[in-house]
């Protein structure tokens, strides 16, 4: 999966319509070129591929008074569905290997209803437990190797990040954010 592709359906889809600088300057103004290699480049790339694929629309808006020619895109029925399914792998996935996946998520996370988000974290704490657990009956068979540091900051980490994810489980649970299932809808 990629961080991009969940980032650029996710903010194209967070304002309904938009054209690709707008895309570029929310996701830069996150900050996702730094923790999750997302560049210029990448984003622009992303859009036309992500329509080729049918999962976005564009529509090719002439010069007018507010502005130049551009194209703005919307999320598709197919897109909806893609941005959902990157959403609940990267909250409930550990990926050790790509930690952007679930950064990119936690910006998305309201766009869940409450207990599914808070089952995908419980799913996440399982893989935390496993990832753990796979790396410490390595630990100090070797004490005198220097990769027994590398086994030791792997299960610190995984202890870290399960008592973070416990934390944000609590204030799921105690009503913290406002979550999909929790917005007023307009009929």
């Amino acid at each position: 999966m990629s961080a991009t592709r969940l980032l650029v359906l996710g903010g194209v889809r967070r304002f309904g319509r938009a054209h690709g600088y707008e895309i570029r300057r929310e996701l830069l103004s996150w900050g996702s070129n730094e923790w999750a290699n997302v560049n210029p480049g990448s984003i622009y790339h992303a859009l036309k591929q992500l329509t080729k694929e049918g999962l976005l629309r564009a529509e090719e808006v002439p010069d007018n008074e507010a502005g130049p020619p551009r194209t703005d895109y919307e999320v598709t029925a197919a897109g909806e569905a893609e941005f959902l399914r990157l959403l609940r792998e990267a909250i409930a996935t550990v990926d050790v290997r790509r930690p952007e996946q679930l950064s990119a998520a936690l910006g998305f996370l309201g766009e869940l209803r409450r207990d599914e988000a808070v089952a995908l974290l419980r799913d996440r704490l399982k893989g935390l437990d496993d990832w753990r657990d796979s790396v410490t009956p390595h630990l100090e068979e070797d004490a005198a190797d220097p990769l027994n540091e590398l086994l030791g900051w792997w299960a610190f980490s995984a202890r870290a990040a399960a008592e973070w994810t416990r934390g944000l489980i609590e204030r799921l649970e105690g009503g913290a954010y406002v979550m999909a299932d929790e917005r007023a809808t307009t009929a």
